[in-house]
């Protein structure tokens, strides 16, 4: 299919800003050309104002999958629309159309079909009511300042069928090249700024009227401003208007850094067809440089002028490519995202070759020793895709953009694309790629591409095999390891056995190493299982595949095979937990602290092999001193994880842990548990749906209690257990089915929670758990393994209680949501036979909710009672700090019982790992 280098469609826009009521009139026609080889009966159309006006729309959707919750709570009338009055033909003559279920996507059916190479337009009338910025960062901002992105309704495109989706918040509105002329009113008090041209500007007693124009334009992005505090920068090549700003540099050299950015994307590219370039700070908080640039300016390690720099780098570079090279954004936009990190390596390795990817902290006697502070800048970005390949939810290259994963789309992405061009360049040499890239740029910007046809320009450029790149580097999810299975020595040469690990056809670099000097390189051919290469033998003491790091590999520890020495590599001890350095067998030691009722503070030595990255093999050992019991206590544990990357069984865990703690003053608990793990989820990442199976032995033995003769101090409970989990902001369900079964008793319990969050706001949290023994031989002594109403004794010791044997006190408080889940204390508080209750509550105001729990408890002894509570649940961030205060129960008025405040409960979490869910559910 064949398309037009120049203007495709003529958009004329006159729009009419009516500050009070926070809308834009607009009155739009669209001549709309038919370049395909189709008749077209319908025409389609972007109407993404229209997808911020539900919390149903798929925006709404996208918005609550991400735990994003503002746009859900919004007030109706600031989360923008389009309401159209008519559309009609040059005839006057109104048009049918229709919006699909989607609500931001029209379809408009002209009087006659649109034959192959004719024209039709379209006039359209309609008001948008614009958001409020605090969802995109685009709309109005509290001071009444105007961002629009997508403001218009724009034409999609046909290439043989329509290209045309939904707004997700993804950024990725793909128009075809057209010609726009734009007339704008508004107060005088605002200026315009866009990257159109000003055709002309006039100004009566309350109205300015600004006419831009520009062809060739598949954005209309525009700044409404009050106190505009854009700047115009004039470099040799275009305009750059810019709101960037950062105290540290001063204007001129600002100036300096903007213009050595567009001449460098200049001559790695090729001119940009533009005049003018706006670059706003908000362009670049939607997608900033992840890293360490991000900290507060006053802790910045890096040095005055780099960040700005790289900011600026960043988001021309962004608007240059996007701008130029017509790809769809949606479903082929990998390639955008690469040459982007690909160039901002460039830019890094030519203008500041030393820069560190922890900057100037690298200098600090503190840090100086850590592999960190070895690393460049540049190795951030495998690092930072690594992260989710090794918890196997790195997603391929050529996912549609809507499909990804928040971190995939914001950053693993983009990084591993870049790097990936970085392999293929060094695969390639002598800057065939750079070259590439120059003449690929300059021979197809302004036309509707595909990432195809790079593949079929590069593959003319080159002898070597390049398919491998795009078909099982970028179009695969298949990670890349390679190892050295073999060296014989033949000779005075080196034949070299290499394995590739995966289901990958892929070269590799093999060097030939004396100590730290390298004295031999040179790449393989693409390797899909074994291969063998001999080389020079000569001064080589070890060999070492993808030594410089140029290929993103998922494990680099297999890569080194000595051939003089006993070791492949030396073992490092190294304080603190650092960066993955594949050079050395790693081990870790830091301090820890911990803190229970009975043992006080517990202060110790942590010794393990994890690094910022996750391994497949994963040891601890936590040796520590209680201060308050004056004895030794701690953990020790092993875990292998076996990931898969094709089916729902993704991962495999199999591990052994054993804890030695206070369980009671001046007496002590040993556990000791073998566990394997089946981990299931939904091959679409973005589903939060996953499944496990958990098989494990615990085996317990304590200090004899002698205030407690009955209880049975040492025994070993088999249980397993199936976890169905599919947790979202808007609907919740998490479901466990556990079987336990040990020489004195057999349990089977089910638990079920759903949390749903209605359109008007409500929240309703409900939960129900039946539990009943299959036999029971413990019920004479005690209720030790007895099912709890409201404070399970915990005998698995799976639950963080900070005092678990307490009975009175503050300790006695915290609850856990497990078992019956009850707040109130009531009798009989344990069940030796079965239980079932429910627990619900709804949400009054904000954080502030009502809760009641019903239930029935049967004892052999004393049958089936039936209990109940009510009170007031505070749930400051929910399941991690919560205040329940009874008010009603089977006790009767609480708040008017003795003691009140030893009746409310409390649910807060201290450990630094399970916070950390805050922040990956939202990411990842």
């Amino acid at each position: 299919m064949a398309f037009q280098a120049t203007a495709q469609h003529t958009i004329n826009i006159d729009a009419t800003l009516n500050a009070s009521e926070k809308t834009i009139s607009i009155k739009q026609q669209i001549t709309y050309k038919n370049s395909s080889e189709d008749t077209l009966k319908e025409i389609y159309f972007f109407d993404w104002a229209n997808s911020f006006s539900s919390k149903t729309t798929p925006l709404g959707k996208r918005f609550s999958e991400n735990y994003e919750s503002a746009f859900h709570f919004e007030k109706d009338e600031d989360r923008g629309r389009t309401d159209i009055e008519k559309i009609y033909n040059n005839s006057a003559v109104p048009l049918q159309w229709q919006r699909g279920d989607a609500a931001d996507i029209l379809r408009i059916i002209p009087e006659t079909p649109l034959l192959p190479g004719d024209s039709y337009t379209f006039n359209l009338e309609y008001i948008v009511k614009v958001p409020n910025d605090r969802f995109t960062r685009y709309g109005i901002n509290n001071i009444e300042d105007y961002r629009l992105r997508y403001w218009f309704i724009a034409p999609a495109i046909y290439n043989g069928e329509w290209q045309v989706f939904s707004n997700k918040n993804t950024d990725d509105l793909y128009l075809p090249p057209s010609e726009f002329s734009i007339a704008i009113h508004l107060p005088k008090a605002y200026s315009v700024t866009s990257d159109f041209d000003v055709v002309s500007e006039t100004i009566s007693d309350k109205t300015k009227t600004t006419v831009l124009s520009g062809k060739d334009r598949t954005k209309a992005v525009l700044y409404f401003i009050k106190n505009s505090n854009f700047e115009t920068i004039e470099t040799d090549k275009l305009k750059v208007v810019t709101n960037i700003e950062n105290s540290k540099v001063n204007p001129p050299v600002q100036a300096l850094m903007i213009d050595r950015v567009v001449r460098f994307l200049d001559e790695k590219l090729g001119s940009y067809p533009f005049d003018k370039m706006v670059i706003s700070q908000t362009d670049y908080k939607t997608n900033p440089v992840y890293g360490l640039n991000q900290l507060p300016s006053f802790i910045s390690p890096f040095p005055d002028g780099f960040e700005y720099d790289m900011e600026q780098l960043k988001t021309i570079t962004r608007h240059y490519i996007d701008n130029t090279l017509m790809l769809n954004p949606r479903n082929d936009f990998w390639l955008q995202d690469a040459l982007q990190t690909y160039l901002m390596m460039e830019y890094v390795d030519t203008y500041y070759p030393k820069m560190k990817i922890i900057g100037n902290l690298s200098n600090w006697w503190v840090i100086r020793w850590a592999h960190a502070a070895d690393l460049e800048f540049n190795d951030q970005y495998p690092i930072l895709y690594l992260n989710m390949a090794r918890n196997n939810i790195h997603q391929a290259l050529t996912t549609p953009k809507d499909s990804l994963l928040k971190y995939n789309m914001n950053i693993a992405t983009g990084y591993y694309g870049g790097s990936g061009l970085k392999y293929l360049s060094d695969y390639l040499g002598e800057d065939v790629l750079n070259e590439s890239i120059h003449q690929f740029y300059i021979e197809n910007k302004l036309k509707q591409i595909k990432s195809s046809d790079f593949e079929a320009f590069l593959s003319k450029r080159t002898d070597l095999p390049i398919n491998w790149f795009f078909d099982d580097f970028a179009d695969s999810r298949t990670t890349i390891d390679f190892k050295i299975k073999r060296v014989e020595k033949e000779g005075d040469s080196l034949k070299v056995l290499i394995k590739n690990n995966r289901k990958s056809e892929l070269p590799v670099s093999l060097y030939g190493l004396n100590k730290d000097e390298i004295v031999y390189k040179t790449w393989t051919k693409p390797i899909d299982s074994v291969s063998s290469i001999t080389i020079p033998a000569a001064n080589i003491r070890k060999l070492a595949l993808n030594y410089g790091g140029e290929i993103p590999e998922y494990n680099r520890r297999n890569n080194f095979k000595a051939v003089k020495g006993l070791l492949n590599k030396p073992i490092q001890f190294r304080l603190f937990q650092d960066v993955e350095d594949p050079n050395y067998a790693q081990a870790f030691f830091m301090p820890i602290f911990e803190y229970n009722l009975y043992d006080g503070v517990s202060a110790g030595l942590r010794l393990y092999n994890k690094t910022v990255l996750p391994k497949a093999v994963q040891y601890s050992l936590e040796p520590q001193f209680g201060f308050r019991s004056k004895t030794l206590v701690g953990r020790a544990s092993v875990k292998y994880t076996q990931t898969m990357n094709e089916g729902n069984l993704y991962a495999m865990r199999y591990g052994f842990s054993g804890n030695y703690y206070s369980y009671d003053r001046g007496l002590f608990y040993k556990k000791f548990t073998p566990y394997i793990t089946f981990a299931f989820r939904n091959p679409d990442l973005r589903d939060n749906e996953k499944q496990y199976i958990d098989l494990r032995s615990v085996n317990v033995y304590q200090d004899d209690d002698p205030n407690n003769p009955n209880q049975e101090p040492n025994y070993s409970v088999f249980n397993m257990r199936y976890v169905y989990s599919n947790p979202n902001l808007i609907n919740y369900f998490r479901g466990v089915v556990d079987y336990e079964i040990s020489s004195r008793f057999s349990k089977l319990s089910v638990n079920f929670e759903y949390r749903k969050l209605f359109l008007s706001n409500r929240q309703l949290d409900l939960r129900f758990f039946a539990g009943a023994f299959l036999f029971n031989d413990t019920r004479e002594n005690e209720d030790f393994f007895s099912f709890a109403l409201d404070r399970p004794t915990d005998y698995l010791f799976d639950y963080n209680y900070y005092g678990r044997s307490e009975d009175s006190g503050l300790f006695s408080q915290q609850l856990i949501m497990a078992e019956g889940g009850f707040k109130s204390q009531l009798e009989p508080a344990y069940a030796n036979s079965w239980i079932a209750t429910v627990n619900g509550s709804t949400n009054i105001w904000k954080w502030i909710y009502a809760y009641g729990d019903a239930g029935l408890v049967h004892n052999k002894a004393r049958g089936t009672n039936a209990v109940f509570d009510s009170g007031i649940r505070l749930s400051l961030v929910a399941d991690y700090f919560e205040l329940y205060f009874p008010v009603y129960s089977s006790l009767g008025f609480e708040p008017g019982l003795p003691h009140y405040d030893e009746k409310v409960r409390f649910i807060i979490t201290i450990s630094p790992k399970t916070l950390l869910g805050l922040f990956t559910r939202r990411w990842y």
